[in-house]
């Protein structure tokens, strides 16, 4: 069974920066891919950013350049900072492992841009 628990939204002015984590707990290796993902409110759920168990990455366009993921392995761990927020960044975002059998989510975290 896996568990994955985010954690780090909140409500940020324009400009502002926040760092999400997600600690997964249950049989995740190394090697499992991990990522982000988000959804705002009358849109479909959209790619953000993942990360390989060896640290190759990938990004949506929306979010090069500000967004930066990474994780810690030990601690089966992935992080998001979030950079140069915008408006438009509001959403829930979610996290997620890919395993052999499917993706495991978690249970998302909200994240407010507003002034």
């Amino acid at each position: 069974q896996v568990q994955l628990v985010e954690s780090g939204g909140g409500l940020v002015q324009p400009g502002g920066s926040l760092r999400l984590s997600c600690a997964a707990s249950g049989s995740i290796f190394s090697t499992n891919v991990m990522g982000w993902y988000r959804q705002a409110p009358g849109k479909q759920r959209e790619l953000v950013a993942g990360i390989t168990g060896r640290g190759e990455t990938n990004y949506a366009e929306f979010v090069k350049g500000r967004f930066t993921i990474s994780r810690d392995n030990a601690k089966n761990t992935v992080y998001l900072q979030m950079n140069s927020l915008k408006p438009e960044d509001t959403a829930v975002y979610y996290c997620y492992v890919d395993r052999i059998l499917g993706r495991y989510w978690g249970q998302g975290t909200q994240v407010t841009v507003s002034s």
